[in-house]
């Protein structure tokens, strides 16, 4: 039980995951990662790995999958770059936990400085 690992993206892009033994899944829209990350839900996986561009597309769907214990489901960024979407996940994550920004809070300097 919660032993897999998987990614879910564009093949070209998660391919390499393979050789480190995550499990790989592809899906190139929405509908495509939207059905694997329900049928991957399924008590197996104790980790999901999901490209940014196809997580900021199904916020819903990967707000309902936090309500569950597992699989952790982790937007990570594509052979183009990060979008950014997974680190403001994590952000928001911290800031509900504990109730302020400890990681990216960045003081506002005066004087110059």
């Amino acid at each position: 039980m919660y032993n897999r690992v998987g990614v879910i993206g564009n093949i070209n892009s998660i391919m390499a995951l393979k050789a480190v033994g995550v499990e790989v899944f592809n899906a190139t829209s929405a509908d495509q990662a939207i059905e694997l990350v329900k049928k991957l839900s399924n008590g197996e996986f104790a980790v999901l790995f999901i490209e940014e561009t196809l997580a900021q597309q199904i916020p819903d769907v990967l707000q309902k999958a936090k309500t569950k214990p597992y699989p952790a489901i982790v937007p990570i960024p594509s052979a183009k770059g990060a979008t950014g979407f997974g680190m403001q996940g994590i952000k928001n994550d911290v800031e509900k936990a504990i109730g302020t920004d400890i990681l990216f809070n960045k003081e506002e300097t005066t004087n110059g400085r």
